[in-house]
């Protein structure tokens, strides 16, 4: 029986994480904290990963990567890799959500709540491990469902390869990765540069 092979990585954070998983077992994992530089770290993280695992690019049945939300820039980077890479090897690339992350072993109602700029905070429903109901943004999250699932496992990687691999198994990969944004982003686009008449 193939058992396929997913590497799932995440940048949407202060940190740089991925994971290598074979059917259930992790063959490889890492996690850097860090503000800045994933851009620079991705890449070669990943090549650690697969050759401490003996294995190569041409081996991998899918990516698995986190969506958010957290940090726009960080989502970028992480998920314009995995589209890239999918195109590339010719593997589905599956976008994974950290509400979903959250939401893993969940039994009954909850509202996953992971922290947002400005001290305020991302939501989104979840029942039974799945999210329902559309994600948002607020002060004050809502304690209407009783209960509150506010962190994430770490390593996170392990948890994204996971939920990418049942997905792949179920038939149901789903659309390209896209960016999970709950909120404008803060920064506005540059001023166009004065004309110079003359």
């Amino acid at each position: 029986m193939h058992r396929p092979l997913v590497l799932a990585f995440d940048t949407s954070a202060a940190h740089c994480a991925a994971a290598l998983l074979s059917q259930d077992t992790v063959l490889a994992e890492r996690q850097i904290d860090m503000a800045k530089g994933q851009a620079e770290r991705l890449m070669p993280m990943l090549d650690d990963l697969l050759a401490e695992a003996g294995l190569e690019w041409r081996d991998l049945d899918a990516i698995a990567v986190g969506v958010g939300p957290g940090n726009f820039t960080g989502i970028r980077i992480s998920v314009a890799a995995a589209r890239g890479l999918s195109l590339a090897l010719g593997v589905p690339a599956i976008g994974v959500s950290l509400f979903e992350a959250l939401a893993i072993g969940n039994r009954g109602p909850a509202l996953a709540v992971l922290p947002a700029p400005r001290d305020a905070f991302y939501v989104q429903p979840v029942r039974d491990d799945r999210t329902e109901g559309a994600p948002s943004y607020t002060q004050t999250p809502s304690r209407d469902t009783g209960r509150h699932l506010t962190i994430l496992p770490q390593p996170i990687a392990p948890v994204l390869a996971r939920i990418g691999a049942a997905r792949l198994q179920a038939g149901s990969a789903g659309p390209r990765p896209v960016p999970l944004y709950i909120r404008p982003v803060d920064a506005a686009p540059a001023a166009p540069a004065p004309r110079i008449l003359g």
